[in-house]
C-alpha cells in the first residue's frame, strides 16, 4: 500500500494529509484510468479508509522540508482612492465564484531598478481558482490587459476584484475598466496583508514555490514564463485539493480553527452550480483528458527552460528546488 500511496502522494504534490486524504480515492481512480498505477482491491480498500495520521505516518520517511523568504516590491498609490471603498466582507457574495484578489508578484530578484517580469496573481475566494499571467514590468496597460485576458480565460464571469493599494491597481484605467465592465472593484486597508490573505497565500505556493526569486528581465522569459502557467493552471485548479475556514474561534491564548473537506477548486466550481451546461461540460471533458503524473513532468521542463532564462544564475541551489518538492501549507 506505501508504495501506492506514495505515487498518489507524488501526483498530487506532496499534499499534506488532511488535504490529500479526502482527496486520494479520487486521484487513485484517475491514476488507474491512465495505467499510471495499478492496485489490487484490497489496496484500494486500505488507501480509502487510511487516516490523515497513518498517511503521515507511512509518508514520513519521504518528506522534505525547504522555506523561502518573501520579498515585495508593493509601492502605495494615491490616485482615486477616494473613488475605490476599502473592502469588507459585507459587500461580497463570497459564495459565489467570480470575486477575485488580485496581486503583483516581482520577478526582479534582489533590486527593483530598472524592468523585469511581473507576475499578476488571482484568486476566486469561493473556489480558490487561480490565474496566473506573465507581465512585462508593471505598466497600467499591460496589467489591465493582463486581467482582460485572465478574465476571458476563466471559466467565470468575474463580479469583484480586490487589490492592495499600489500604484499598478489603484489608476483611472482599470477602474475605467471595471466600470465598463460592471465589475466590484475595492482595495484593501494599506499594510494590511490579511485583507488579501487568499491571493498572498498562493503568491508563496503557486508563485514563489516553483519560480522562486531570481531576475528576469527578457522577453523570452516572459514568454517562457506564460507557457508555465498554461500548464501550471490545469495541475493547480484540477488537481490540488484546498481547505476553506469555515470559522474560528478564541480559546484563552489559543485560537481554534475549523476548516471544512478539502476538494479542488474544481470540484468547487462544479458545486457552486454557476456554469452554463456547455461550459461545464467542457470542463469536465478537460479534466477526464489530464494526467496529473505528465503535468508534472511538463511542469518540471518547463520550469528548467524559464530557470535557465534567469538574469543571476549563481543564486543558491535552494533557490530554485526542483517542483514538488516542498510541502504546501494547510490553507
Amino acid at each position: 500500500m506505501v508504495k501506492a500511496l506514495k505515487v498518489a502522494w507524488e501526483a498530487t504534490d506532496r499534499l499534506c494529509s488532511k488535504r490529500l486524504k479526502p482527496f486520494l480515492p479520487e486521484m487513485v481512480r484517475i491514476l488507474v484510468d491512465h495505467k499510471e498505477l495499478e492496485v489490487r482491491s484490497e489496496v484500494a480498500r486500505q488507501l480509502y479508509e487510511v487516516s490523515a495520521a497513518t498517511i503521515d505516518r507511512l509518508l514520513q520517511p519521504y518528506r522534505r522540508m525547504g522555506a523561502r523568504r518573501s520579498f515585495s516590491a508593493t509601492r502605495p498609490g494615491s490616485l482615486l482612492k477616494g473613488s475605490i471603498p476599502i473592502r469588507t466582507f459585507g459587500e461580497w457574495e463570497e459564495g459565489v465564484p467570480g470575486y477575485l484578489e488580485i496581486d503583483l508578484v516581482a520577478h526582479c530578484g534582489e533590486s527593483t531598478e530598472g524592468s523585469y517580469v511581473t507576475t499578476l496573481s488571482t484568486v476566486d475566494v469561493a473556489t480558490g481558482w487561480v490565474e496566473h499571467r506573465g507581465v512585462w514590468g508593471k505598466g497600467q496597460d499591460r496589467v489591465v490587459g493582463a486581467i482582460d485576458q485572465i478574465s476571458q480565460r476563466a471559466p467565470f464571469t468575474i463580479r469583484g476584484l480586490d487589490s492592495d493599494n499600489g500604484g499598478e491597481f489603484i489608476n483611472q484605467k482599470l477602474y475605467d475598466y471595471c466600470q465598463r465592465h460592471g465589475i466590484i472593484f475595492t482595495r484593501s486597508r494599506p499594510y494590511k496583508k490579511n485583507d488579501n490573505a487568499h491571493v498572498e497565500q498562493k503568491n508563496w505556493s503557486v508563485v514563489r514555490r516553483l519560480v522562486g526569486y531570481d531576475r528576469y528581465t527578457s522577453k523570452a522569459a516572459l514568454e517562457q514564463l506564460n507557457h508555465l502557467y498554461r500548464y501550471l493552471r490545469l495541475y493547480v485548479n484540477f488537481f490540488q485539493p484546498v481547505m476553506k475556514l469555515k470559522h474560528k474561534s478564541r480559546h484563552g491564548a489559543k485560537v481554534h480553527k475549523v476548516y471544512d473537506t478539502a476538494r479542488t477548486p474544481y470540484q468547487r466550481l462544479l458545486e457552486s452550480d454557476v456554469l452554463a451546461s456547455e461550459r461545464r461540460e467542457a470542463l469536465e471533458e478537460l479534466y477526464r483528458s489530464l494526467n496529473p503524473l505528465k503535468l508534472r513532468e511538463r511542469i518540471d521542463q518547463e520550469l528548467e527552460r524559464l530557470w535557465a532564462l534567469a538574469e543571476h544564475l549563481n543564486r543558491k541551489e535552494a533557490s530554485v528546488t526542483p517542483f514538488m518538492r516542498q510541502p504546501i501549507p494547510l490553507r
